[in-house]
Protein backbone atom coordinates (compact mmCIF):
# COMPACT_ATOMS: atom_id res chain seq x y z
CA UNK A 1 0.00 0.00 0.00
CA UNK A 2 1.57 3.30 -0.95
CA UNK A 3 1.01 6.31 0.63
CA UNK A 4 -1.31 8.88 0.14
CA UNK A 5 -0.43 12.68 0.18
CA UNK A 6 -1.91 13.78 3.17
CA UNK A 7 -0.29 11.06 5.36
CA UNK A 8 3.10 11.39 4.00
CA UNK A 9 2.57 15.30 4.76
CA UNK A 10 1.56 14.09 8.33
CA UNK A 11 4.93 11.78 8.86
CA UNK A 12 6.75 14.19 7.25
CA UNK A 13 5.62 17.06 10.04
CA UNK A 14 5.98 14.35 12.40
CA UNK A 15 9.81 13.97 11.39
CA UNK A 16 10.54 17.25 11.70
CA UNK A 17 9.17 18.03 15.08
CA UNK A 18 11.11 14.82 16.06
CA UNK A 19 14.36 16.28 14.51
CA UNK A 20 14.12 19.52 15.94
CA UNK A 21 13.39 17.81 19.51
CA UNK A 22 16.49 15.58 19.20
CA UNK A 23 18.63 18.67 17.84
CA UNK A 24 17.43 20.42 21.13
CA UNK A 25 18.06 17.38 23.33
CA UNK A 26 21.51 17.43 21.72
CA UNK A 27 22.30 20.75 22.37
CA UNK A 28 21.14 20.44 26.15
CA UNK A 29 22.94 17.69 26.69
CA UNK A 30 26.21 19.79 25.36
CA UNK A 31 26.18 22.59 27.08
CA UNK A 32 25.11 20.88 30.54
CA UNK A 33 28.48 18.38 29.64
CA UNK A 34 30.55 21.38 28.88
CA UNK A 35 30.71 22.90 32.26
CA UNK A 36 33.46 22.39 34.54
CA UNK A 37 31.98 20.17 37.41
CA UNK A 38 31.80 23.43 40.04
CA UNK A 39 29.24 24.77 37.46
CA UNK A 40 27.67 22.35 37.01
CA UNK A 41 26.83 21.52 40.68
CA UNK A 42 26.12 24.93 41.53
CA UNK A 43 29.45 24.93 44.12
CA UNK A 44 30.95 28.01 43.29
CA UNK A 45 33.01 28.19 46.59
CA UNK A 46 36.80 28.08 47.14
CA UNK A 47 36.76 24.37 48.68
CA UNK A 48 38.44 21.58 46.69
CA UNK A 49 36.77 18.87 45.12
CA UNK A 50 35.99 15.60 46.34
CA UNK A 51 37.53 12.70 44.79
CA UNK A 52 34.01 10.89 44.72
CA UNK A 53 32.24 14.06 43.61
CA UNK A 54 34.92 13.83 40.68
CA UNK A 55 34.26 10.01 39.74
CA UNK A 56 30.32 11.08 40.37
CA UNK A 57 30.68 13.99 37.67
CA UNK A 58 32.88 11.75 35.16
CA UNK A 59 30.38 9.42 35.11
CA UNK A 60 27.55 11.66 34.57
CA UNK A 61 29.62 13.26 31.42
CA UNK A 62 30.25 9.58 29.85
CA UNK A 63 26.34 9.05 30.64
CA UNK A 64 25.97 12.11 28.58
CA UNK A 65 27.91 11.62 25.94
CA UNK A 66 26.20 8.02 25.56
CA UNK A 67 22.94 10.23 25.19
CA UNK A 68 24.31 12.42 22.52
CA UNK A 69 25.37 9.71 20.54
CA UNK A 70 22.31 7.67 20.80
CA UNK A 71 19.97 11.06 19.86
CA UNK A 72 22.61 12.06 16.96
CA UNK A 73 21.74 8.46 15.91
CA UNK A 74 18.17 9.23 15.73
CA UNK A 75 18.84 12.62 13.89
CA UNK A 76 20.78 10.31 11.32
CA UNK A 77 17.50 8.22 11.23
CA UNK A 78 15.79 10.77 10.67
CA UNK A 79 17.67 12.71 8.04
CA UNK A 80 18.12 9.85 5.95
CA UNK A 81 13.72 9.29 6.30
CA UNK A 82 13.33 12.66 5.18
CA UNK A 83 15.72 12.00 2.23
CA UNK A 84 13.35 8.85 1.33
CA UNK A 85 10.30 11.09 1.16
CA UNK A 86 11.95 13.60 -1.25
CA UNK A 87 13.60 10.43 -3.12
CA UNK A 88 9.95 9.15 -2.96
CA UNK A 89 10.96 5.89 -1.54
CA UNK A 90 9.63 6.79 2.20
CA UNK A 91 6.96 3.83 3.44
CA UNK A 92 8.98 1.08 1.77
CA UNK A 93 11.40 -1.17 3.41
CA UNK A 94 14.94 -0.67 2.35
CA UNK A 95 15.72 -4.21 2.61
CA UNK A 96 12.81 -6.33 0.66
CA UNK A 97 10.78 -3.52 -0.96
CA UNK A 98 7.62 -4.02 0.34
CA UNK A 99 5.38 -1.79 2.21
CA UNK A 100 6.13 -0.48 6.05
CA UNK A 101 2.66 -0.90 7.84
CA UNK A 102 1.13 2.18 9.00
CA UNK A 103 0.50 1.57 12.38
CA UNK A 104 4.61 1.11 12.07
CA UNK A 105 5.57 4.52 10.62
CA UNK A 106 3.30 5.86 13.32
CA UNK A 107 5.21 4.29 16.11
CA UNK A 108 8.67 4.99 14.58
CA UNK A 109 8.48 7.40 11.71
CA UNK A 110 12.17 6.99 10.60
CA UNK A 111 12.37 3.45 10.70
CA UNK A 112 13.57 2.02 7.47
CA UNK A 113 12.51 -2.09 7.86
CA UNK A 114 9.39 -3.45 7.68
CA UNK A 115 9.06 -5.52 11.11
CA UNK A 116 9.77 -8.78 9.47
CA UNK A 117 13.09 -7.46 8.35
CA UNK A 118 13.88 -5.59 12.10
CA UNK A 119 12.57 -8.86 13.40
CA UNK A 120 15.24 -10.77 11.77
CA UNK A 121 17.75 -8.41 11.35
CA UNK A 122 17.82 -8.23 16.02
CA UNK A 123 17.56 -12.19 15.68
CA UNK A 124 20.84 -12.34 13.51
CA UNK A 125 22.45 -9.69 15.62
CA UNK A 126 21.84 -11.89 18.51
CA UNK A 127 23.11 -14.97 17.28
CA UNK A 128 25.93 -12.98 16.23
CA UNK A 129 26.77 -12.20 19.68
Amino acid sequence: MKLNKPQLKAFKRQLLDARAKCADEIRSIAKETSKNPREASGDLSGYTVHMADMSADTYERELSMGLVSSEQEVLYQIDEALKRMDEGTYGACQQCSKPISVSRLKAVPYTAQCITCQRAQEQKAKRAR
